[in-house]
C-alpha cells in the first residue's frame, strides 16, 4: 500500500471498533488522574489527547482518545475494546469518588479522508446537534472523526481507516492482545499518550523505570506483506528464531513489537516476505 490513502472527497462511512463513554462528577478528572496512564489534569477543556488504562504490572489494557468537555465531563473514544467491560472494570475502583462512568449508547463514530471544518489538532469542536469533531490527520494526509453523523457502512473505506492508524503508530489492539505489551513496547510515547512526571497510576512504577533506567528494549515496527494478517510470529528470511510479534493488522499494512536492533530485515510473517517501512508522524496530540 502507499503511506497516503485513499481519498474518499466529503464522504463520512462508519468507523467500527470505537465507542464512547462518559466521566461525569465533580471527581471525574481527579478519578481519570488517578487510573489512566496520561496526564488527565492537565488536559484544557474543548482539547484531547491519546490515553490509555494499564495493568498494575504496566500492560496496557485499553487505548483511547481521552476529551475534556468541561471541568467535570470527561469523554473516552475506546479503541476496539468491549465498551461494557470497560465500564464494569473502571467502575470497581469509583469508591467514594463523585463520578459516574456510563457506555453512551448509539454513538457510532463516522471517518472521512477530509480535513477538518472546525477542529484542529488537539482541539476538538462541538456541534449544535451535541455531536463532535476530531482532526485525527496530518497535514500530508488530512482525517476527521465525527460523531452524530449518520454514515453508511463501507469496509474499503473501514480498512483504509485502520490502515492509516497504524501507520503512524497507532495500535488498534485485537482482544487477544490486551494485557500482553507495555507502552514503550507499543511506542506509544510517539502519541505523547503516557506521562512518566504526573505520580501514581496502575502500573506507573514500570512505565516509570523503564522510561528513567532506559531499559526499553522492544518497540513498535511497521511492516508490509501479504502475510502480516496472520498475526503471528515476525522471522528473519533465514532462521528459525523469531524476532518480534505481530500485534495488528490491517490489509497488507500492520504493527509488530520487535527489538530495537531488529534492523531492516528482509523478515517473513506466515511464511511471506515482509518489508519494513517507516512509520509515520502526525497524530500526536
Amino acid at each position: 500500500m502507499s503511506d497516503k490513502q485513499p481519498i474518499r472527497e466529503g464522504r463520512f462511512s462508519a468507523i467500527p471498533g470505537i465507542a464512547s463513554l462518559t466521566l461525569e462528577g465533580r471527581d471525574a478528572v481527579a478519578f481519570a488522574q488517578a487510573q489512566f496512564m496520561s496526564d488527565v489534569a492537565a488536559l484544557a477543556p474543548g482539547h484531547w489527547h491519546w490515553s490509555g488504562w494499564l495493568t498494575p504490572k504496566g500492560r496496557v489494557i485499553a487505548l483511547f482518545a481521552l476529551l475534556k468537555h468541561v471541568d467535570d465531563t470527561l469523554q473516552v473514544l475506546l479503541l476496539d475494546a468491549d465498551p461494557t467491560a470497560f465500564a464494569a472494570q473502571l467502575q470497581r475502583y469509583v469508591f467514594r469518588s463523585k463520578v459516574v462512568v456510563r457506555v453512551d449508547a448509539g454513538v457510532q463514530p463516522a471517518g472521512a479522508f477530509v480535513a477538518p471544518v472546525d477542529a484542529s489538532g488537539s482541539r476538538f469542536a462541538a456541534g449544535d446537534d451535541g455531536g463532535l469533531e476530531l482532526d485525527l490527520g496530518t497535514a500530508l494526509q488530512p482525517r476527521t472523526l465525527r460523531t452524530g453523523v449518520a454514515a453508511a457502512s463501507d469496509d474499503s473505506a473501514a480498512q483504509a481507516w485502520r490502515q492509516a492508524d497504524l501507520a503512524h503508530g497507532l495500535p488498534r489492539l485485537p482482544h487477544a492482545q490486551a494485557d500482553a505489551w507495555t507502552p514503550q513496547q507499543l511506542s506509544l510515547e510517539r502519541l505523547k499518550a503516557f506521562s512518566v512526571k504526573k505520580g501514581c497510576y496502575p502500573g506507573q512504577e514500570i512505565v516509570a523505570r523503564t522510561h528513567f533506567l532506559g531499559q526499553a528494549k522492544r518497540g513498535l515496527v511497521r511492516l508490509q506483506g501479504a502475510g502480516v494478517a496472520s498475526l503471528g510470529e515476525v522471522l528473519p528470511a533465514e532462521g528459525e528464531r523469531a524476532l518480534g510479534q505481530l500485534v495488528c493488522a490491517a490489509g497488507d499494512e500492520a504493527l509488530a513489537v520487535m527489538p530495537l536492533e531488529a534492523g531492516d530485515g528482509p523478515f517473513l510473517t506466515g511464511g511471506l516476505p515482509c518489508r519494513r517501512v517507516p512509520l509515520l508522524d502526525g497524530l500526536a496530540r
